[in-house]
């Protein structure tokens, strides 16, 4: 089953079990998954899904940043339920060991040395772990491995 009838699955039961607050936050993932496939008249594969959680993810994260400095800790409390909605949507993330092997394993391949290799090297690390990692640890995992 393809991510995307999984979370049309998980719709449906979120609506049985009257579970307002899940049925929300997959429905705003649907809204999210149907304005990609309208605006580019494409069919989301399951990677496609995956980056469009990705995004949600961080929108929510800066979000409950955001919330928690202006002192509204309900609407922090409300982005973070949506957040382990979303997450369970994501692969198993790879663990902060395993990334800077990655990281390291592909400077080594393309022979990058020094800050000025960045995008040669956060190109080819996307396409390897996109979906796979947080991207902001990765970001830092490839600022390390080329200031060494």
């Amino acid at each position: 089953m393809s991510l995307k009838d999984q979370i049309t699955e998980d719709m449906k039961a979120a609506m049985r079990a009257r579970d307002t607050e899940r049925l929300g936050t997959i429905r705003l993932l649907q809204a999210a998954m149907k304005q990609k496939e309208v605006d580019e008249r494409v069919t989301l594969d399951d990677a496609a899904v995956i980056a469009i959680v990705d995004k949600l993810i961080k929108q929510r994260k800066d979000s409950v940043a955001a919330f928690t400095q202006a002192a509204r800790q309900d609407l922090a409390d409300k982005e973070s339920t949506e957040i382990t909605v979303l997450q369970a949507y994501l692969p198993a993330r790879l663990s902060e060991a395993e990334i800077n092997a990655a990281v390291a394993a592909i400077v080594a391949e393309l022979g990058a040395a020094g800050p000025g290799d960045m995008g040669k090297v956060m190109g080819a690390v996307k396409t390897r772990l996109a979906g796979k990692a947080d991207m902001g640890l990765v970001s830092a995992a490839v600022k390390a491995a080329l200031a060494r």
